[in-house]
């Protein structure tokens, strides 16, 4: 299984060069910068702070690409405030080992709280580059299968039907929904939010249920509370209850490295998973991953 993560940045990157160069995106160059630089030296800080060994840029790298193309606001301190929260939150809040939250979503939603002087672009897209947004993104799923495509597609599903549902109950035209549909956001958010493997559940029975209720959550925020972005919010409220789906549908951890093909005993696999995270930069730092590592070498060298 190959790690998706340069796929997801290349995909990103070309998205935001179009929409600078050809879509006229409303969002300073300074911002770019600040925002991709604030990400990466907050995920290096971190990862010296927390002692862990090695360096990963890519997680920092879709996180920032993520905000430049959804995050709005006209201070740049803000802008790369928005960018130490959402790296920040992968070290700081942690259950049993895995970050709660999805950091471009997490930064995204704190900012939001915290001010009104920062706001998500959702509809900044034309047709064509939506459309080849969405290939690119169907493209990444079929070859890189360690993406979540299951949350994704559920998540899709759940959310079409209520929304389709809301207009036949209310006697809407069809093209309503379908309009609500095409957002770049909703992109973004099904194929690189709530689809990140190191925040879903980890059973697939978890994952159908977390998409359902994110779903339902988002349908209520929009038109219940009539608040925008609800998609943000609900994501946010419902990464409190996977560790619960965790724990109620036990299954393994993902890791990102390639892992080898055929069974394994599940000690196996929580050695390899604790090795993978701590060499990513996403182990809990309060639970002792250099002492895996040493454990794991010991194992390998007695076997």
């Amino acid at each position: 299984m190959r790690d998706p993560r340069p796929y997801q940045i290349a995909t990103l990157a070309i998205l935001l060069a179009y929409g600078l160069i050809r879509l006229d995106f409303d969002v300073p160059a300074l911002h770019v910068v600040l925002i991709l630089a604030t990400a990466l030296l907050s995920q290096w800080a971190l990862t010296a702070a927390w002692g862990l060994p090695r360096f990963d840029p890519r997680s920092a790298l879709i996180s920032g690409l993520s905000l430049c193309l959804l995050l709005r606001t006209g201070s740049p301190g803000l802008a790369a405030a928005a960018a130490v929260i959402a790296i920040a939150s992968k070290f700081l809040i942690r259950f049993n080992g895995k970050h709660l939250f999805n950091p471009t979503n997490f930064g995204l939603v704190a900012m939001m709280a915290l001010t009104p002087r920062v706001w998500v672009s959702p509809g900044q897209w034309g047709y064509s580059a939506l459309f080849a947004f969405l290939m690119a993104c169907l493209g990444g799923v079929v070859v890189f299968r360690a993406w979540r495509s299951d949350v994704t597609a559920a998540f899709l599903a759940a959310y079409a039907a209520l929304l389709f549902g809301r207009a036949l109950l209310l006697g809407d035209p069809l093209s309503i929904p379908l309009h609500q549909l095409q957002s770049g956001a909703l992109l973004l958010f099904s194929f690189f939010m709530i689809s990140d493997p190191k925040t879903t559940p980890d059973s697939r029975t978890g994952r159908m249920l977390f998409a359902a209720l994110v779903a339902l959550g988002a349908w209520y925020v929009q038109f219940h509370l009539f608040r925008p972005r609800g998609i943000l919010w609900s994501l946010a409220a419902g990464s409190a209850v996977v560790p619960l789906l965790d724990r109620l549908f036990p299954a393994r951890r993902y890791a990102w490295a390639p892992q080898a093909s055929g069974p394994r005993r599940p000690e196996e696999g929580a050695l390899d998973g604790a090795q993978v995270d701590v060499r990513s930069g996403d182990a809990d730092p309060g639970r002792g991953g250099q002492g895996r590592i040493r454990l794991l070498r010991l194992l390998r060298g007695q076997g």
